[in-house]
């Protein structure tokens, strides 16, 4: 195995690690003027592993005396062997990671083409997930891990959501990318002319009652799912079924994240049934 070391913070590789990091709109045009976004820890890493996207690989001394490491990186580069392994001194983790005690263990990801080209493809059949200027990154990536876990493998999100390759939203999905075909920064109207299926939008205030649209659930449906504060935008609640959870009326409402679990797992459970 060829390590290559890097032990400067001012080293121009380094750097770039360091801007694909950044959170907001830094970080994000960052990923997406370079194609790439960070895996970091041994879970993505794994996920990943064998897979010719994942390019680059960085550990550390520390982290090659990891029998957990080494075995992913030896298992990595027998499925990919032109990938480039670089050896990062131990004091540049610190600056890397926003991680307590992480694992000397990241890659480089190059980014899926639907990401990189906003709003390419015309239409989108089947099932579809639509998140709607959901902003918290945990939230984000909490939704694309259940999405993957009920079978939803479209997910389509609107301008104003946190970018779905930001550090934070990979490591609250825990791999849940892989198994998905991701879309984002799409406008309403773009969603609006490519989605096929009929449009589900959660609201307090729904037209229905979940646990009463057991015909429309039967069938594919585009589950909209709102921003923390304001919900699903009026544009789109023109455009939708209103569909509302029954919850203790002392709750004012449910976190966009459960709500979200919750919506696609009864639509899971009508269709099993």
């Amino acid at each position: 195995m060829n390590l290559e070391p890097i032990s400067s913070k001012e080293n121009s590789l380094f750097k770039e690690l360091r801007l694909l990091q950044a959170a907001g709109a830094k970080g994000q045009k960052a990923r997406l003027a370079s194609g790439q976004a960070i895996l970091e820890g041994i879970h993505l890493i794994q996920t990943w592993a064998g897979d010719p996207a994942l390019k680059t690989l960085f550990t550390s001394e520390q982290g090659m005396m990891n029998p957990e490491i080494a075995e992913v990186l030896s298992n990595h580069l027998e499925a990919c062997p032109d990938t480039k392994v670089y050896l990062l001194d131990a004091k540049l983790w610190d600056l890397l990671s926003e991680l307590v005690n992480a694992p000397h263990l990241a890659g480089l990801l190059s980014l899926p083409t639907s990401i990189l080209n906003p709003g390419a493809i015309s239409t989108l059949s089947g099932d579809v997930l639509i998140l709607d200027r959901i902003q918290d990154a945990g939230n984000v990536g909490s939704i694309l891990r259940t999405a993957a876990a009920a079978g939803f493998t479209q997910v389509l999100a609107l301008s104003g959501t946190a970018h779905l390759w930001s550090s934070k939203v990979l490591r609250a999905a825990m791999g849940a990318h892989r198994l998905l075909e991701l879309h984002e920064g799409w406008s309403n109207q773009q969603m609006l002319s490519a989605i096929e299926a009929p449009l589900l939008a959660t609201s307090a205030n729904g037209q229905s009652d979940l646990y009463q649209i057991h015909s429309t659930l039967q069938k594919p449906v585009a589950w909209v799912m709102g921003s923390e504060g304001q919900g699903v935008s009026a544009e789109i609640l023109a455009q939708a079924k209103t569909v509302s959870i029954p919850i203790d009326p002392r709750v004012e409402s449910l976190n966009v994240s459960t709500a979200a679990a919750v919506c696609l797992f009864e639509t899971l459970r009508v269709r099993r049934s």
